[in-house]
């Protein structure tokens, strides 16, 4: 039987890091099983702010990958601050009081003359080539994933012009995500934002999402059809690790000006200080970016004494850090905007086995998938008491040598299972 092919449009392959490449490198791996070709449109130069060679392995022996420049405006931006156009790119957006003059010009600029983003100058060159190229490979199918939202805009032109079927992915919300109030947004572009968001939402002939809220939130928006399918964990060759020696409590990813749990900082200050045993025995172990907003809370809190500040490491070390850790946190932005937010590390964290200490506004999506695989406890920023006694019950099982985890029902998460969900959207099944 022929295989159908699928165009995929997107910004982040490898060897670009973080966990923006991750879901369609996934996707692209299993794709193949469900009888579907992958075709995969790239930018040929792009500015990448994290790179990860080692993913560049992961890429499925065959497979045909497009390619063709981008102009982008770090580059340009790099040559009068390469650290603050980086940082920016990274999304690391210090607070306003401790951003230079430079970094609120470099944020000023890229929210109010470049919209939705920094690669919309990649819009029309795309449609050019993909529009003689889907006529000549006969493909019927085309996906675009974002952000950046610059992709949706060339699926949007390309659905203008042919006969396809066009399926719109976001990772994150558009105009709702946290970081859109730090651009410094005039209303004329926060209008432009609304209208280009609410175009590709009704023109799209399906919309993927990664979380329940963020399809509640669509469907206020359009009438087409919205399916959740989250992220999730692949099989790795990573074989058995042995646990830390010390009480580690690890992050893994970035943690931005925002996403700053002082509650957290303070119940394991309060802890250390008052338990010697406890003071021996503790790490943080910080693994990805980190703002300096963080690192002066940190050290408010009497707590750089305990930070192992690893810095940003490949995926295939960050697994290893995550099977080695005593405990895994997972920390979100405390805002009604953050309640969507379903972070990929989030599966790779149950799979490890590893409980989970996990942080973020109320109601959120992350509450009722740690809840239901039984894989660690949630809380919320005001939940100081419940933080602290977890962080010693956690403590108390590792002194006993018997923290571990107990997760259930996690094969619904595996990408090639997500996989088999969208091969069906792909196929037009219900």
């Amino acid at each position: 039987m022929k295989k159908k092919k699928v165009l995929i449009i997107a910004y982040y392959w490898p060897p670009a890091g973080g966990p923006g490449v991750q879901r369609w490198l996934k996707f692209v791996k299993y794709l193949g099983d469900f009888n579907i070709e992958p075709i995969v449109y790239v930018p040929k130069n792009p500015s990448y702010p994290l790179i990860d060679e080692s993913l560049v392995d992961e890429i499925p022996q065959g497979i045909t990958i497009l390619k063709q420049p981008i102009k982008e405006p770090y580059k340009l931006a790099g040559k009068l601050s390469k650290k603050s156009s980086t940082t920016i790119s990274k999304g690391i957006i210090q607070e306003t009081q401790h951003q230079n003059i430079v970094e609120k010009l470099l944020l000023f600029i890229r929210g109010n003359f470049f919209i939705p983003d920094a690669r919309k100058n990649w819009v029309k060159p795309s449609v050019k080539f993909l529009q003689d190229y889907i006529n000549s490979n006969k493909i019927d199918t085309i996906i675009t994933t974002g952000p950046p939202h610059s992709m949706h805009l060339i699926g949007l032109q390309l659905q203008q012009c042919l006969n396809i079927t066009w399926l719109a992915d976001f990772r994150d919300p558009w105009t709702t995500i946290g970081y859109h109030n730090k651009l410094k947004l005039l209303g004329f572009a926060k209008a432009k934002h609304r209208k280009l968001e609410a175009k590709v939402l009704q023109a799209a002939d399906h919309i993927i999402v990664t979380s329940p809220t963020t399809k509640h939130e669509f469907e206020n928006i359009t009438k087409q059809p919205i399916t959740v399918i989250t992220n999730g964990y692949d099989l790795n060759s990573i074989g058995e690790t042995t646990l830390d020696v010390k009480f580690t409590l690890s992050h893994i990813g970035s943690l931005l000006s925002d996403r700053n749990p002082e509650v957290l900082w303070k119940a394991l200050s309060d802890i250390a200080h008052n338990d010697k045993v406890f003071q021996s025995q503790f790490q943080l172990n910080l693994v990805g970016a980190v703002s300096k907003d963080i690192l002066r809370s940190l050290d408010a809190y009497g707590l750089s004494q305990f930070v192992n500040l690893v810095g940003y490491v490949s995926h295939e070390e960050a697994i290893k850090y995550q099977k080695q850790s005593q405990v895994l946190l997972l920390i979100e932005i405390d805002s009604e905007a953050t309640k969507c937010i379903i972070p990929g590390k989030l599966f790779e964290y149950m799979v490890s086995n590893r409980p989970i200490l996990a942080l973020g506004p109320k109601n959120a999506d992350v509450t009722q998938i740690i809840k239901s695989t039984n894989t660690g406890t949630y809380f919320e920023y005001s939940d100081y008491d419940m933080i602290k006694a977890k962080i010693l019950e956690y403590f108390a099982a590792y002194t006993q040598q018997n923290l571990q985890g107990h997760a259930v029902g996690l094969q619904q998460y595996s990408r090639k299972s997500l996989t088999e969900q969208l091969a069906a959207l792909i196929e037009n099944k219900p």
